[in-house]
């Protein structure tokens, strides 16, 4: 597939205060991309932006809010007078069994990662059509292969998948692409707050190889740029998920049964399994609920 230049494009990348958001601006900008940065920490947002090579700017937005996604997208298109790329990757995640799980946290994963990606989209849709641009749906390993302690984030990240399949139907002959990007286990804060609980990070590593492993951020990040040079329908971080596709339809039944197993196993610790939201973009999130200014 043709590579598109990314020298002058506008790029939006939501979650863009670390790990694979903060990576991805750096690596866009270093590109000759123009970036705009979203986000709920404006302190943090400032410090990516300012290390950015060109130019660049930050907008504090809750995804969820149509209305603030709105004015960004309004305020980004005055700003760089156009948008070229959307990448809606902003994201939360919590663990522990569905019965004992809070279910403010568990609704929150699915508002941010679902409702959120929908609500980015709606808000620059318009712009991207303007452009002809590129949306760049960040899934997941979990939107391919349920997991036991994970029911609302495999439900989120099943969620968007199919959503920006159906988009992309409904799009392309507007001239928008639509991709969805899928990542395995890799080296963010999410990852790392999920393995603070003991439980979740022994069921991780119980897991087959090759999806018990952290794979780290560059090497995934790197593979996304590629994704958005190209404009493709599918982008995977890490080399292997693309095998997963074709192998999917089993892996319910599989882990259903496997799964059994290990929750019998691990049955006596599960209550002290946290269910809030992990690592420090779940701790900014729980801030924004409470209204404490991050």
């Amino acid at each position: 597939m043709t590579k598109v230049s990314l020298e002058g494009q506008v790029a939006v990348v939501t979650g863009a205060a670390r790990g694979v958001g903060e990576l991805l601006a750096r690596k866009l900008s270093a590109r000759g991309a123009k970036v705009a940065l979203v986000g709920l920490e404006p302190d943090a947002l400032k410090q990516v932006s300012d290390r950015l090579h060109g130019e660049s700017g930050f907008w504090h937005a809750d995804v969820t809010d149509h209305e603030a996604m709105a004015q960004v997208a309004t305020e980004v298109k005055e700003r760089f007078g156009k948008v070229d790329i959307v990448v809606a990757n902003a994201g939360v995640a919590n663990g522990g069994p569905f019965v004992e799980s809070d279910p403010v946290a568990w609704r929150r994963v699915i508002e941010v990662n679902l409702i959120g990606s929908a609500v980015t989209a709606r808000a620059f849709l318009p712009v991207l059509m303007e452009s002809r641009g590129y949306l760049l749906q960040i899934a997941s390993l979990a939107a391919i292969t349920p997991a036991p302690m994970m029911t609302a984030y495999c439900a989120s990240k099943s969620g968007v998948e199919a959503y920006a399949h159906s988009l992309r139907a409904e799009v392309g002959h507007k001239g928008v692409r639509v991709g969805v990007g899928y990542l395995s286990w890799t080296d963010t804060d999410m990852v790392r707050g999920a393995d603070q609980d003991e439980v979740m990070r022994e069921l991780r590593q119980r897991l087959p190889w090759p999806s018990n492993k952290t794979y780290p951020l560059g090497p995934a990040v790197d593979r996304i740029v590629a994704g958005i040079e190209r404009r493709s329908s599918h982008v995977y971080a890490q080399w292997w998920l693309r095998g997963m596709q074709g192998v999917r339809g089993y892996l319910p039944g599989i882990i259903g049964a496997v799964g059994q197993r290990e929750m019998r196993r691990f049955e006596p610790r599960l209550k002290d399994v946290s269910t809030g939201l992990v690592g420090a973009g779940g701790a900014a999130d729980e801030q924004r609920q409470q209204g404490i200014s991050p």
